[in-house]
C-alpha cells in the first residue's frame, strides 16, 4: 500500500462544466483511491464506470465523479494506490490538461515507498472491432505502442510507444480535440472549460499553442490508457506484457480494463 505524506489541494476550472474546481487529496492507510463529493463516496474501480462519452466517468444511482483518468494516471505513475479525495464539484478539476501538475503535487508531498510487484498475463487478450484493436500480450518487458489516425497532417496513421526513460512527456500531453468541432461540443455541454491553457486544439494546418512534444495528442492517449487501466488496479508500469492499440478510446480502455482485472498474474 502506498500514499503520500501529507495532504494536497489544487484547483482549476473543470474541462467539460466550466465549473471551479477543487480537489483536497488525502493520506490514506486504506488500500484504495476513493473520491468523496458532499456526504457520498465512491471508489475508483472499473466496475464502477458508467459513461466513457468525451471522458471516464465513475458513480453510482446517487454520484457521478467526471474526468478522472488523468488524476488516475498519476497516481499510476507515482505508484500510489491509497488516496481520499474531497471534491468541491463532481468533476476534477484539469489543470494544465494532462497528469504533470498532479504528480508534481504528490512528489512535493512525499510519497511512502513500497515494493513494486510485476504481473504479466499468460494468455493473450484481444479486443478487435473494425479499425479498432486493442492487444494485450505476455512479455519480458514493458512496451506501449499506441495508433491514431485523425484527419491532422501530423496525426494520419500515426504510431507512438511509450518511453519509459521519459515519462515527462506522457505526463504533460494535454487533452485535444479539433477547433472546428468546440462550438458544437459547448453547445451539446462539453468542454465549457476548454482554454489554450488546458487543451491543445488541432487546426486545419497545425494547432493552436506551441506543442509540449513531438505528436503530444497520442502521447495523451498513452496517458488515458494508463489511467483507465489503473481504474482495473492494473498499474501498466508494473506490467510485463506488450500492449497494441489502435485508434481506441475510453470505452475500449474501459472494456480492456474489465477483462484484464481478473487475468493478471504474479510474475515469478
Amino acid at each position: 500500500m502506498t500514499t503520500i505524506k501529507k495532504e494536497v489541494t489544487l484547483k482549476s476550472i473543470a474541462l467539460m462544466t466550466g465549473v471551479d474546481s477543487e480537489a483536497k487529496v488525502c493520506p490514506s492507510q486504506t488500500k484504495g483511491i476513493r473520491f468523496h463529493f458532499g456526504e457520498k463516496v465512491i471508489a475508483a474501480d472499473v466496475d464502477n464506470v458508467v459513461s466513457t462519452e468525451h471522458c471516464t466517468v465513475i458513480g453510482d444511482d446517487t454520484i457521478k465523479i467526471m474526468l478522472i483518468e488523468h488524476f488516475m494516471a498519476a497516481c499510476a505513475i507515482c505508484q500510489i494506490d491509497s488516496l481520499d479525495v474531497y471534491l468541491s464539484h463532481f468533476e476534477l478539476p484539469i489543470l494544465g490538461g494532462g497528469s504533470k501538475e498532479w504528480v508534481n503535487a504528490f512528489q512535493n508531498a512525499g510519497i511512502e515507498s513500497c515494493d513494486k510487484k510485476i504481473f504479466t498475463v499468460k494468455e493473450p487478450l484481444y479486443y478487435l472491432n473494425g479499425k479498432t484493436h486493442l492487444v494485450v500480450l505476455p512479455a519480458k518487458d514493458l512496451n506501449v505502442t499506441y495508433s491514431v489516425n485523425f484527419k491532422h497532417k501530423d496525426l494520419k496513421n500515426r504510431w507512438v510507444s511509450l518511453d519509459t526513460k521519459n515519462i515527462d512527456e506522457i505526463a504533460q500531453a494535454r487533452t485535444f480535440g479539433y477547433l472546428n468541432e468546440l462550438e458544437m461540443l459547448q453547445k451539446a455541454g462539453y468542454a465549457r472549460g476548454a482554454k489554450i491553457e488546458n487543451t491543445l486544439g488541432l487546426t486545419d494546418d497545425g494547432y493552436t499553442c506551441e506543442l509540449n512534444s513531438e505528436f503530444e495528442p497520442i502521447k495523451h492517449k498513452i496517458l488515458d490508457l494508463i489511467g483507465d487501466f489503473y481504474l482495473a488496479g492494473c498499474n501498466i508500469f508494473n506490467l510485463h506484457v506488450q500492449i497494441i492499440v489502435k485508434e481506441a478510446g475510453h470505452s475500449v480502455h474501459i472494456i480492456a480494463a474489465k477483462e484484464i482485472k481478473y487475468k493478471l498474474t504474479l510474475e515469478e
